[in-house]
C-alpha cells in the first residue's frame, strides 16, 4: 500500500482494540512497527493520537499510512498455499449443515481436530483460513468437540456473530444432545450425574478424573441421561445432555456410572471386554442436536436448531445393533 487511506470501522468491530484491527485488515504488519506508527502520530482515528489498547467505535474514520509488507494473507500466498486452502474450503464446504451471513454449521467427521496442538498439522480452526475476507477476517470458533467426537460444530463469520453466541453458552441458553454407544446399561435408564472434575497430566496425555468435592481447582460437572434403546445387557444407546461443559465431562460421565463409552482410548477402562463383530473400534459419541438462539435474529431465523445425520461408524454400529433413529428424535415442545 503506497498512500494513505481513510478506512471505517465496521458496525461488526465496535469495541475492537486498535491493534486487534490492524491484525485483522493488515496481518503482515508487525506489532512493534505499528507501535511506532501509532508512536509518531502516522496512524489517527477521527483526527486523533491513539494507544494500541484503544476501543473502536462503529463508523470512527482511521487514518492508515502507507504500509509495506502488509498484504491481505491471499496476496503474498502462492500458488500451491493457494491451492491448498482451495481443497481445504472444498472439503469444509462439504461439511455444512447451515450457512448465512453469521454463521456456518458443519458436521465435523471422526478424526479432525478442531484446533492445533502437538503432533496436529491439519484442524478446523487451520482450515478456516480459506475462508479468510479481504479484510483479513476468518471465521471463529465458538465451542470445542474433542477430536474423535462427531457433529454439530457451530462457526461465527462474524466477530458480533462469536460474541452473541459465546454469551449464549455462558448464559446456557443453549441446548445440546449428543448420541453415545456404551458398554452395559445404566440403572435406572434415566437420571442426572452431578460430579467434580479435575484434569490431571498422565504418560498419555491429560485427562480428566473424578475430583472429590471442595478440592482446589474441580469444576462442578453435570449430565442429563436417558437410555433410547438397548442390545440385550451388552450394549446401550445414551442421549446425553450437558447441563455445563467441561473437558471430556460426557465421556467421564459415562464411565462414572459404569458404562463407558465403546472406542474411547481415555476413558473405556473395563479389561478382557472386545467389541462385537463388526463394530468399529471408534469413539461412538456424536453431537446430535444443538438449540440456539441466532445472533442475527433480525434475518428472520430467532433460532438456529441443527441436527447432524450421524457418521458412518456410528451409522454402522446402529445398522448392526438394530437401533432406530426415530426412537431418538424428540419434538421441539419436549426439547
Amino acid at each position: 500500500m503506497n498512500a494513505v487511506q481513510m478506512m471505517k470501522v465496521d458496525a461488526d468491530e465496535a469495541d475492537m482494540r486498535i491493534d486487534r484491527w490492524f491484525k485483522a485488515h493488515f496481518p503482515g504488519l508487525g506489532f512493534g512497527q505499528l507501535q511506532k506508527l501509532l508512536r509518531s502520530g502516522q496512524i489517527r482515528v477521527e483526527g486523533g493520537r491513539v494507544k494500541t489498547s484503544t476501543r473502536l467505535l462503529a463508523g470512527q474514520m482511521i487514518r492508515v499510512p502507507p504500509i509495506t509488507g502488509a498484504a491481505a494473507p491471499d496476496q503474498a500466498l502462492g500458488q500451491s498455499k493457494a491451492a491448498w486452502r482451495e481443497d481445504d474450503a472444498t472439503f469444509l464446504r462439504s461439511l455444512i449443515l447451515h450457512d448465512d451471513k453469521h454463521v456456518m454449521v458443519l458436521n465435523k467427521p471422526f478424526g479432525l481436530a478442531v484446533q492445533g496442538g502437538s503432533g496436529i498439522n491439519r484442524h478446523v480452526d487451520g482450515m478456516l483460513e480459506a475462508f479468510r475476507d479481504r479484510k483479513g477476517q476468518k471465521p471463529r470458533l465458538v465451542h470445542r468437540l474433542d477430536r474423535d467426537t462427531t457433529g454439530v460444530m457451530l462457526i461465527a463469520k462474524t466477530r458480533s456473530a462469536a460474541k452473541a453466541m459465546a454469551e449464549s453458552f455462558r448464559h446456557r441458553d443453549t441446548r445440546k444432545t449428543y448420541w453415545a454407544v456404551v458398554k452395559g446399561v445404566p440403572r435406572p435408564n434415566e437420571g442426572r450425574i452431578s460430579t467434580h472434575l479435575l484434569k490431571e497430566s498422565t504418560d498419555d496425555g491429560d485427562r480428566m478424573r473424578i475430583a472429590r468435592h471442595g478440592e482446589p481447582d474441580a469444576d462442578h460437572a453435570v449430565t442429563n441421561y436417558r437410555v433410547i434403546e438397548k442390545a440385550g445387557d451388552r450394549l446401550s444407546w445414551l442421549e446425553l445432555k450437558p447441563v455445563t461443559g467441561r473437558t471430556h465431562q460426557l465421556r467421564i460421565h459415562t464411565q462414572y456410572i459404569g458404562t463407558p463409552i465403546i472406542g474411547d482410548p481415555k476413558y473405556f477402562d473395563i479389561e478382557n471386554w472386545e467389541l462385537p463383530n463388526g463394530i468399529q473400534k471408534r469413539l461412538h459419541l456424536h453431537a446430535q442436536r444443538i438449540v440456539i438462539p441466532h445472533p442475527a435474529p433480525h434475518l428472520g431465523i430467532p433460532v438456529l436448531d441443527i441436527t447432524a445425520p450421524l457418521s458412518p461408524h456410528i451409522k454402522q454400529t446402529f445398522n448392526l445393533l438394530g437401533f432406530d433413529e426415530e426412537n431418538g428424535m424428540i419434538d421441539e415442545e419436549e426439547f
